[in-house]
């Protein structure tokens, strides 16, 4: 089985090799953007949505007859289905494909550095208070879901301790024609269009 990963989602910003195997796949699983973006005439494919049991099952019967291509989105190795494909399948069994992270993205869109960055995620999970404490020059990378959002996310950090004019980053749609990036502070973040399944990155 690959697990290939196709970055933010414009094809520009996908591996060769990913994209070489993509094409060459028999069988094809991605999410239902990503198989109206690469999915071919013959391919069969599955589209992964909230039944993540459902899609293992696929992937375990398709792979009695043949490979499996899985797309996910940004690098596979950073909150991915890989986590669940690891646990249910052996990892020799496993090739991965690396690519560009959202938040990997959203750092190069601002010409940020991002090695002393904390990266984290909101996407169906919530840091602890001591993961999103404040500390001065503390730089924070984050996923955010439909709950936990560009909105919601400035107003806990807020709560917990940073300063209302602590510089943010709402980048969102990247790589795509509609791609929006708003440079706030975190007081205005609060008060921005609201942004979901976006990147926040926040600069104490």
């Amino acid at each position: 089985m690959i697990v290939a990963g196709i970055g933010p989602g414009h094809p520009d910003y996908v591996l060769p090799a990913a994209l070489r195997a993509i094409r060459e796949a028999k069988v094809l699983v991605g999410g239902s953007r990503a198989l109206s973006d690469f999915a071919q005439e013959g391919q069969q494919t599955m589209t992964i949505r909230g039944d993540i049991p459902a899609v293992l099952a696929f992937i375990r019967q398709a792979l009695l007859e043949r490979d499996v291509v899985v797309m996910v989105s940004g690098d596979p190795g950073y909150y991915s289905l890989l986590d669940a494909l690891r646990r249910d399948f052996d990892e020799e069994r496993l090739s991965v494909i690396p690519g560009i992270s959202s938040v990997q993205f959203a750092f190069a869109r601002l010409a940020l550095p991002w090695h002393d960055a904390s990266l984290l995620s909101f996407h169906g999970r919530h840091p602890s208070d001591d993961e999103l404490a404040y500390a001065p020059g503390r730089m924070i990378g984050m996923l955010t879901d439909t709950k936990n959002s560009s909105r919601t996310i400035p107003k806990l950090l807020i709560a917990l301790g940073w300063p209302k004019d602590t510089k943010a980053a709402i980048c969102a749609r990247l790589s795509y024609e509609n791609e929006c990036i708003v440079r706030t502070t975190l007081a205005g973040a609060a008060e921005e269009k609201e942004e979901t399944h976006c990147v926040l990155v926040v600069m104490g």
